[in-house]
């Protein structure tokens, strides 16, 4: 690339000679098909090389170069370090630690230089993600802060942001793209509107994948174990003869016994899979072929018994996720179950008595569930040890009590948070719960708005009519509140043969035995139902 080009490439680099040369780099990031400097004509050119962060060369000093900003510039790497070192001539040299930009050039000659923008992990948990669509379009001029698509990751829709000024030549993943990794491309910008043309038909190379270059020096190697794989398969080849020999007649199904395992483990028809083997004989290979094809949607009416009619719905990410740690939870975490009835006569009168002064003051409604999470908070307070987490080599007590509301969406189960509820008001709690409640609808939850729970609250009680339930901890936490709904019953009056009506709710806490004992169990539930019963001592 031309000393013209690599000013133009940077705003930065055309300051220079007007500007008094504060303290910056010259360091960029390569990619393959480029490599070190040769001075010609006072202007530095490149030649052949390879990515720095990917290949280890000899120690040398790059020559000095002019950039034509009336200084010259040396760079220099350190002989174990695929990193230069030092870059002399801007006002000094600099170490390291100070070289800020890393941006990739265009690998092709014919290409100006891009930014190749990839999959970004917006989640701790995130290994691929959908787009759920553009807001802006190829052409478009895009700025730092803009957003530039919704990317829908493993718990919510996130919007992706622009992180520098350019223009976005090519979208790679349009509307609607499913499982794209981490690190895959899904766009590219440029810094000059002139060279959008030149992106119209750009694909990236296979080169620009997630770890495919560190693989690229491995290629030849595949060859000879390919050679090896070849023998191990005839070697079942003399056994099949001896299972065929025991029975011919019927309908009997020939296969091997790990194919037989295999499908047995995954439930897998052995009439429904087509044998490679002698004789039609079903091999593992056979297994593992048809549980990728249904994992791909090929065959998925091969789980249906005939004569049936049905629609397979496609999963959606949080759907996905949601399962796994549901069934990690249940196979992992040895749960017990507590369950208190709670009268809440006094709470229902609390708020009726509150959401007058709520109307006038322009707040939100106080529900049921918002007095639920504030006594749950109080009584995490009381008991600590329910506000914790298993480590494996130690138990992690949290000084925070962020409590979880689980809320049902048509685009599954969300669970954003309310932080430090046991210092909030109820008309805060009131307020967060609604507004996290309708972005959660919305699909629009930011990771900040679900993340750093400590406890969780699930009420199907006042939306659903459900009596009583059991709800499954949600992981790493260690319990989880599940709320019924409130019946009337026929209770003993103040005096003696009078009776009266008290409506009560069913509280059950799902514990995870290892950070739990019975005891701190049903010590958390007292402390639960008093507030519950005795609703005015919340708001001391």
């Amino acid at each position: 690339m031309s000393a013209a080009q690599l000013l133009r490439h940077s705003r930065k680099l055309r300051s220079l000679q007007n500007a008094g040369c504060e303290r910056s780099s010259l360091v960029r990031y390569f990619s393959s098909g480029t490599g070190s400097f040769v001075k010609e004509n006072g202007v530095a050119k490149r030649t052949g090389g390879t990515r720095f962060s990917k290949h280890s060369q000899p120690a040398k000093e790059l020559e000095t170069f002019s950039l034509g900003v009336s200084r010259s510039y040396t760079w220099t790497r350190a002989s174990n370090s695929l990193i230069p070192s030092s870059v002399g001539g801007l006002n000094g040299s600099f170490s390291c630690g100070q070289v800020a930009s890393a941006r990739p050039f265009s690998s092709g000659a014919d290409l100006p230089p891009h930014q190749e923008i990839g999959m970004p992990s917006l989640s701790p948990t995130m290994t691929e993600g959908n787009i759920a669509k553009w807001l802006k379009k190829e052409g478009d001029k895009v700025s730092p802060g803009e957003v530039l698509c919704e990317v829908e990751t493993d718990k919510a829709t996130v919007e992706m942001e622009c992180m520098e000024e350019g223009y976005l030549a090519k979208i790679i993943h349009g509307d609607g793209a499913k499982e794209i990794k981490v690190g895959e491309i899904i766009a590219v910008t440029v810094e000059e509107e002139a060279d959008l043309e030149k992106f119209k038909d750009y694909k990236p190379s296979s080169s620009a994948e997630p770890a495919a270059p560190a693989e690229s020096k491995a290629q030849p190697e595949p060859s000879q174990p390919k050679v090896e794989e070849k023998a191990p398969a005839k070697t079942p080849e003399p056994k099949a003869p001896k299972n065929e020999e025991v029975s011919q007649s019927g309908d009997r199904i020939f296969a091997s016994p790990l194919a037989r395992k295999l499908a047995e483990d995954n439930n897998v028809p052995l009439s429904s899979v087509k044998g490679t083997g002698p004789d039609g004989r079903i091999l593992k290979a056979d297994i593992e072929d048809y549980l990728a094809s249904v994992a791909k949607g090929g065959q998925r009416e091969a789980f249906a018994a005939p004569g049936l009619s049905y629609v397979d719905i496609p999963n959606a990410q949080i759907r996905k996720v949601t399962a796994n740690r549901l069934l990690l939870s249940k196979q992992t975490i040895p749960h017990y179950y507590l369950t208190v009835d709670a009268l809440v006569d006094k709470l229902v009168t609390l708020r009726r008595e509150l959401n007058p002064l709520q109307d006038a003051s322009g707040g939100k409604k106080i529900s049921i569930n918002d007095l639920v999470i504030k006594a749950a908070a109080l009584a995490l307070r009381k008991v600590p040890q329910c506000n914790s987490s298993w480590m494996n080599d130690f138990i992690r007590q949290y000084h925070n009590v962020n409590i979880n509301v689980a809320v049902q969406t048509e685009h599954g189960l969300f669970v954003p948070v309310v932080r430090d509820a046991d210092k909030k008001g109820l008309g805060t709690i009131a307020e967060e719960v609604k507004q996290l409640a309708q972005k959660a609808r919305d699909n629009s939850l930011k990771p900040a708005d679900y993340e750093g729970g400590t406890f969780t609250v699930s009420n199907l009680g006042g939306p659903f009519g459900i009596k009583q339930f059991c709800a499954i901890i949600n992981p790493p936490q260690s319990a989880i509140l599940a709320i019924g709904s409130a019946e009337k019953r026929v209770i003993p009056g103040s005096a003696d043969g009078q009776y009266e009506f008290g409506s009560f709710m069913s509280a059950t806490l799902s514990c995870d035995h290892r950070v739990i004992d019975g005891a701190i169990g049903a010590e958390f539930l007292k402390a639960f139902k008093g507030y519950i019963e005795n609703p005015t001592s919340m708001l001391l």
